[in-house]
């Protein structure tokens, strides 16, 4: 059981996959509802540190590189995107909100790795993006696990 554990707090740690996929995974293996949420949340949440103070630095640099530059164009572009719609929805004071929706509707693209970098592209602060993403990632936690324990009890 220690295993599954493992393998969900890991996989909620990588992009893409996150807390979105861990969470449905974790409901598939059978694990117990609340343990694994806040197993899930703990391990997307500990990147978030090293995104804000890391991603886009490592991303400006990558740009101009051969093997690494597109994808590293990609990423960038994508946070700067995310920023900028934050940003147009939102006053100042209002910002806080529309980044913990941003991160807590489940949608593709809009996890915790994206609405950190986001943050750190707004300039928002540590300490405020990490608390909205906080709130977003429990929200997106909470949502996807309703949806996944209904669906697997109705198979």
């Amino acid at each position: 059981m220690l295993i599954n554990y493992l393998h969900i707090f890991f996989m909620s740690m990588v992009p893409v996959i996150e807390l979105r996929g861990s969470v449905v995974y974790s409901q598939y293996l059978g694990l117990p509802i609340v343990p694994s949420l806040i197993v899930c949340i703990l391990g997307n949440l500990i990147p978030m540190p090293f995104v804000y103070l890391f991603e886009r630095k490592l991303l400006i640099w990558g740009q101009d590189k051969k093997i690494i530059g597109g994808i590293c164009s990609f990423l960038l572009n994508k946070g700067e995107a995310a920023g900028r719609k934050i940003s147009e929805k939102a006053s100042r004071r209002g910002l806080f909100l529309a980044l913990m929706l941003f991160v807590g509707i489940p949608l593709p693209g809009t996890g915790a790795w994206t609405g950190t970098l986001a943050g750190s592209i707004l300039d928002v602060g540590i300490k405020y993006t990490i608390a909205a993403v906080t709130l977003g990632v429990i929200l997106a936690g909470i949502i996807m696990m309703s949806a996944s324990a209904l669906g697997f009890s109705l198979i």
